[in-house]
């Protein structure tokens, strides 16, 4: 059964009606192209109070041709005000009913354009006698009509509303989150300055920059359920990745020595403000180093990335300022957990793990391994106090399938998570390199399948191979885009950095 029509609102009757007019006028309310001179920036900021207007002197006015949206208008009479937005910023526009073509004014702009609509203008700059610099428009074409009207922002006991303050509308029409609130593109702006940044980093380095399959049929690299999907001529299932690492530690086996990706990853997980099934990596592996030589470089990276950004290596967070300065501290797993617990859980068994999870008012199922559980411990009672950038180091073997053992405690692998604003943002290992001890790890997390994990590993024939032809002592690095670019941008949640984050399907568009 088809949905029936949508009802549309009085305005948009009002706006489709006026784009019949236009038509029937010879007016094209979709022309293709409009020859743009300068953003509103620009003008603001290089206007010169000594350049005439036009017939007042012999100097050239500062004639401009802009574009960009309509965002509110005052008409009066034979003259109107209006703001005009472009991907710059905002700039009073002064139209006149004698500037334009006979009739125009009043039959065209005051009845047929709208607020919402995208105009091209051409005409000088001058400055009003409030101050303000604005565009003295002697031309005006309509390159875009706005058969939506924009929410209309309202102010309820002194707090300003509209509907782009829900997050649910701002979220599934970004578009408008983006056209009504501007600070929002700063966000993606700067989101876009720090991915440069990195990839600045790395490349002075000497790093490559790769590409690797996003289908696999093999999913690998991380714990996580996969998004699967069939490919028909081959008739074979296929995951979307849940990892980038072991295609990248396949070209380490082939010779490179440094290399990374900035890429998306899929994991078939819940929605939080930590959380999207589709999500931003970036992964680096470099040939002949280790994870204490690699919590160097995430220390002098990300500090790189802050002051590229902001002009200082330290963020705000709420009230609390991060400060990536370097050193950070680097605190062992057990020992964190017993400076927030008062627990030391080095060497228990499961049995008594899961006991002191439940003492915790934490759930543990019959799948959980040892590993896991210490894991949600260490959320739950750890994780929360890392403001401060800090590095936790030393995990247990059972949470970390890739990683090499530790090289004087056995039971444990060489491994940092680093946190910072109560989250963890980047991951990193002594890579395994060993195919024994890596089919051994494997095989383990085929019987915690066995016994119902999920997100257990699948074993990689073809990875163990390429391990088999030697890959050289490694580091590895995973460092979550999304979460990073929360703390550089002083966001909450991760759909504010996310320009389309998953939604539930609305019920009628």
């Amino acid at each position: 059964m088809q949905n029936s029509p949508r009802k549309l609102s009085d305005q948009e009757e009002v706006r489709r009606q006026a784009r019949r007019v236009l038509e029937a006028c010879g007016i094209n309310p979709f022309p293709y192209a409009w020859d743009v001179s300068h953003q509103i920036a620009h003008v603001l900021e290089s206007f010169d109070d000594s350049v005439p207007e036009p017939g007042e002197g012999e100097a050239a006015p500062f004639v401009v041709s802009l574009a960009g949206r309509m965002m509110s208008r005052r008409i009066m009479g034979k003259a109107s005000f209006f703001d005009l937005q472009d991907a710059s910023g905002r700039m009073q526009v002064y139209v006149r009913r004698d500037d334009l073509p006979d009739g125009f004014y009043n039959e065209v702009f005051k009845r047929l354009i709208h607020i919402g609509d995208i105009i091209g203008l051409r005409g000088f700059a001058f400055r009003t006698g409030m101050g303000e610099v604005t565009l003295h428009a002697t031309h005006l074409e309509l390159l875009s009509k706005a058969l939506r009207p924009l929410p209309v922002v309202k102010e309820q006991q002194g707090r300003i509303y509209d509907e782009v303050t829900e997050k649910g509308f701002r979220y599934r029409q970004r578009y408008v989150d983006l056209t009504v609130n501007p600070d929002v593109r700063t966000v993606f702006v700067e989101r876009a300055r720090m991915v440069t940044a990195l990839r600045r980093f790395l490349d002075n380095r000497g790093y490559i920059e790769v590409e690797t399959p996003v289908l696999q049929p093999v999913y690998g690299g991380a714990t996580a359920r996969p998004f699967v999907t069939h490919h028909n001529a081959l008739d074979m299932p296929l995951y979307l990745r849940i990892a980038d690492e072991l295609y990248l530690k396949r070209c380490i086996v082939g010779g490179f020595d440094g290399v990374y990706e900035i890429a998306k990853d899929f994991r078939n997980e819940g929605l939080s403000r930590f959380h999207n099934p589709e999500f931003t990596m970036l992964e680096l592996y470099v040939a002949f180093k280790d994870y204490v030589w690699m919590m160097d470089l995430v220390e002098e990276m990300i500090e790189y990335v802050a002051l590229e950004m902001h002009g200082t290596p330290s963020v705000a967070k709420g009230d609390a300022t991060i400060s990536f300065v370097r050193p950070w501290p680097r605190i062992p797993f057990f020992d964190a957990l017993k400076q927030h617990t008062g627990l030391d859980l080095f060497g228990l068994d499961r049995d008594a793990i899961a006991a002191v999870a439940g003492e915790l008012g934490l759930e543990v199922s019959a799948a959980m391994g040892s590993g896991k559980i210490l894991d949600e411990i260490f959320g739950l009672a750890v994780e929360p106090h890392l403001l401060q950038p800090s590095f936790i180091t030393d995990y247990p073997v059972e949470l970390s399938p890739l990683a090499k053992k530790h090289r004087t405690v056995p039971s444990l692998v060489e491994r940092f998570e680093m946190f910072a604003g109560g989250k963890e943002v980047c991951n990193a290992f002594s890579e395994l390199n060993d195919p024994e001890d890596q089919r051994a790890r494997f095989e383990n997390q085929r019987e915690l399948r066995a016994d119902g994990d999920l997100e257990a590993m699948q074993t990689d024939e073809d990875y163990l191979r390429a391990l088999e032809y030697g890959m050289p002592p490694t580091a590895g690095l995973g460092v979550g885009i999304d979460r990073l670019a929360m703390l550089m941008t002083g966001q909450s949640s991760i759909r504010d950095v996310i320009l389309f984050p998953l939604m539930r399907p609305e019920e009628a568009l």
